[in-house]
């Protein structure tokens, strides 16, 4: 949270600690693209809509694909795909 632009250098009290708060968590699961969820929200995984987003991209990018393949020197491009697990701090076992 800290790396954020709008993070205050000091918060005002515990109530402005906690609007700033829920502005930030809601951005961070809604709007935020994760690189560790294939740049899908939190959101968008955990209620189970990631695999319809994985198929509307892909529809995307195979349409940009067929109307200029020069523009992709590796070849047709594909959507990045969910990674089996998420961690912040990995249990040890």
């Amino acid at each position: 949270m800290k790396y954020r632009p709008d993070f205050p250098e000091r918060f005002g009290s515990l109530e402005d600690a906690r609007a700033w708060a829920h502005s930030f968590f809601h951005w961070y699961n809604h709007e935020h693209h994760h690189s560790g969820l294939g740049l899908m929200t939190p959101v968008t995984v955990h209620y189970g809509r990631a695999q319809s987003v994985i198929e509307q991209r892909r529809k995307v990018l195979q349409a940009a694909y067929a109307a200029h393949p020069e523009r992709f020197a590796r070849g047709e491009p594909r959507p990045l795909s969910l990674p089996t697990e998420a961690w912040i701090n990995k249990p040890s076992l």
